[in-house]
């Protein structure tokens, strides 16, 4: 997943009252000039949590003295001394955020927390200040009025047209009882969202399932129970723990044997933030989805989806709605044949008991085994994380687009675990530097991301500094890091939307790297994960940790027969969470939710994807794709995205698969080019036509292949 891309930008107000003054800044600030590291790598050996603060609130008051002098120039507007000039503004503020932000979703702590408390309503004031500017914005209207007179290329024309809409959608023609409006709902969307973070990442380190008698923990492995000790260690407490993965079924319940513990597990995850304590998420959900209704009353739109899809590929949520709704019929039949099939074998074993959501992943493996003869402990050895790393991840790359990568020991990191690689391209030189932090820990969100410490753009003079964060079980002490098949497909997933980053040309920040519509922004992601079972790929990295033997042929087949194994499952999981997204953001104005679970229910009924046995891969409340990372009524971007990485690498295919020409024309048309264009245009000239279904269809099995 890539977050928002758009830093919250502009202006300071007073500190909100907590008790505590924050520091002054002063010139030595690690944040007061462009680190000296290389590509200013963020230098973490001399960051402390008191630095951020002073640097943010000054970051924000120069920001707004650089806006007021473009704003106020006598001279009349010219692309160089608006656009180009605001492209430039606020950059003590970009280099002190960028780095809070990706410390407050990686590796937060109480001080840090309070602080987001405190600055996010005030970033918010900021952007506010900026975008509801009316003197500056008459200065970009009027470019975007001239544009095409005023000589400028065409990605020029674009980035005017972008920060035209960028006003516009940020209420600049509003009135000003309604602007006044705007900035308080802004305000509080802010403050809420910061406290569903918060109260979230404490819900999901509350919820861990704690186990004092290993017997209830009987078919896991020896591995995963010695990390489940040391998870248990780190907490202080006796026995054994499995933390929470922020999405609704946990790993584990795959190999637990034990019935009652895969329903404890299930029903701390499902419940985790509904416990009528202080992490409980419901009035803060409930209060968000409202006042985004109001934001969308006040900018002429029905509903807060039909604001936010406006402005991507799908354009309208009845687009979005139906591509989800039309995967509802062949997705539930292929479910309920998966779960006849699971039925079938707890009858066989006298089980006595109808299959429940906490039994689905523990028989899935069950049937997987029967029907493949696969086992996941099989698998696993062949997985170790430094192998698909360097051999995989990094391999495909270099095939591809010519990429090679050096490790750093020598640039401080934010924690111990975190590693660093130089990143080199095809002619040899020095080209970005990327990060990775794979594993869990309580001070972490759950999921998997992407996202930037600097971007890279010429107009700035800045190299990409890039960084991928996932939640992969770490291995207790001198054990290896050794991987499921779906902790691989992410590496390679996260990788994807790092070579988007790391791979762009374009001069403008606005537009560089990931700066696309959400629906598009997955698409090069997704496309990457197709290069994981590529077979000159993954002979290359799946080797046995022990042996570095090649995974015997006979178990790659099985992996490639089981690849449309569960799709009933997984699909109707995802599409229950999209529409149940939908079903929040196309709300229109009118009283809050009555109460979240009913709501719930009722939509997945209306939207017949309510199946008992599967629940949404997220319920509403623990939903953080939605109420806190950028994805309200946008988690169908998966999906949409989806359709263009199958057909995308159906053109690979179609032309040689995994060559350096390949990874040239699909670099030089959709990875460089940031968001330079229209997506819809963009991917019509590289595929040569719009984008079909059935490739999806068939990789996911819901369609017979030809």
């Amino acid at each position: 997943m890539a977050p928002l891309r758009r830093l919250a930008i502009a202006a300071a107000a007073v500190l909100v009252g907590c008790g505590r003054a924050p520091m002054k800044f002063t010139p030595d600030n690690p944040f007061a000039a462009a680190s000296p590291l290389q590509y200013q790598a963020p230098p973490f050996d001399k960051i402390h949590d008191g630095d951020y603060q002073p640097a943010i609130e000054e970051g924000m008051r120069q920001q707004l003295a650089e806006i007021h002098a473009i704003a106020t120039d006598t001279a009349a507007p010219t692309f160089d001394n608006t656009i180009v000039a605001m492209e430039k503004s606020g950059a003590l503020l970009r280099r002190a955020a960028k780095v809070f932000f990706a410390l407050t979703q990686s590796n937060t702590d109480d001080t840090l927390q309070q602080i987001q408390t405190e600055e996010a309503p005030k970033l918010a004031a900021h952007n506010d200040a900026i975008y509801l500017n009316d003197t500056l914005f008459r200065r970009v209207k009027s470019l975007y009025d001239r544009r095409a007179g005023l000589g400028l290329d065409s990605v020029q024309q674009f980035l005017v047209t972008r920060y035209y809409k960028d006003f516009v959608r940020s209420g600049a023609l509003l009135s000003d009882s309604d602007k006044a409006k705007l900035r308080d709902l802004n305000k509080e969307e802010a403050s809420l969202t910061t406290e569903f973070q918060k109260r979230l990442l404490a819900a999901t380190r509350d919820g861990a399932l704690h186990v004092t008698d290993s017997t209830a923990l009987a078919g896991l492995s020896p591995a995963e129970l010695a990390a489940a000790h040391e998870a248990a260690a780190t907490r202080k407490v006796t026995g054994w723990v499995l933390p929470l993965q922020n999405t609704t079924q946990q790993p584990a319940q795959a190999e637990l044997s034990d019935r009652a513990t895969r329903q404890r597990l299930f029903e701390a995850s499902t419940t985790r933030a509904e416990k009528g304590d202080s992490n409980d998420t419901r009035q803060i959900i409930v209060r968000l989805a409202q006042l985004r209704a109001d934001k969308a009353r006040l900018f002429g739109f029905p509903s807060w989806a039909a604001y936010v899809l406006d402005d991507q590929m799908a354009k309208t949520p009845a687009s979005a709605i139906k591509l989800l709704t039309d995967l509802v019929p062949a997705t539930t039949a292929k479910a309920a044949r998966e779960q006849g099939d699971m039925q079938a074998l707890i009858d066989a074993q006298h089980g006595g008991f109808k299959l429940q959501p906490w039994d689905w992943q523990y028989y899935a493996e069950q049937v997987r085994k029967a029907k493949y003869a696969l086992d996941e402990s099989q698998t696993k050895p062949y997985f170790q994380l430094d192998t698909v790393l360097q051999d995989g991840v990094f391999y495909a790359a270099n095939q591809l687009y010519g990429l090679t990568f050096k490790e750093r020991h020598d640039i401080p990191v934010y924690q111990p675990d975190v590693r660093v690689f130089e990143v080199f391209g095809p002619d040899g030189k020095s080209m970005a530097l990327w990060y990775c932090d794979y594993f869990k820990r309580d001070a972490k969100s759950g999921g998997a991301w992407e996202d930037t410490f600097v971007d890279g753009a010429g107009l700035l003079g800045t190299h990409p500094v890039v960084f991928n964060v996932a939640n992969f079980t770490k291995p207790a002490p001198g054990q290896p890091a050794l991987l499921t098949w779906d902790n691989v497909t992410t590496m390679f997933h996260e990788f994807g939307h790092a070579l988007h980053a790391m791979l762009t040309t374009v001069p403008y920040p606005r537009l560089a790297g990931t700066n696309v519509p959400t629906d598009f922004v997955e698409f090069p992601s997704q496309f990457n994960e197709n290069w994981a079972l590529y077979p000159g790929v993954f002979a290359h990295y799946a080797k046995h940790y022990q042996t570095g033997a090649p995974m015997p042929q006979a178990l790659v087949d099985k992996i490639k027969r089981a690849k449309t194994f569960n799709q009933g499952f997984e699909t109707a999981e995802y599409v229950a969470a999209a529409l149940l997204d939908m079903a929040w953001h196309t709300r229109p104005v009118g009283p809050q939710v009555a109460n979240v679970d009913s709501f719930e229910t009722a939509a997945l009924q209306g939207y017949h994807i309510a199946v008992p046995a599967i629940p949404p891969r997220y319920r509403s409340t623990y939903f953080a794709h939605i109420w806190s990372s950028g994805y309200s009524a946008n988690y169908y971007a998966y999906m949409w995205a989806e359709v263009l990485d199958h057909d995308a690498f159906a053109w690979f295919t179609e032309h040689g698969g995994l060559t350096r020409a390949n990874g040239k024309r699909f670099e030089d048309m959709i990875l460089s080019r940031g968001g330079t264009g229209d997506m819809a245009v963009m991917y019509r000239q590289f595929r040569g036509r719009d984008p079909s279904v059935e490739p999806l269809l068939e990789a996911r099995g819901l369609v017979t292949t030809k």
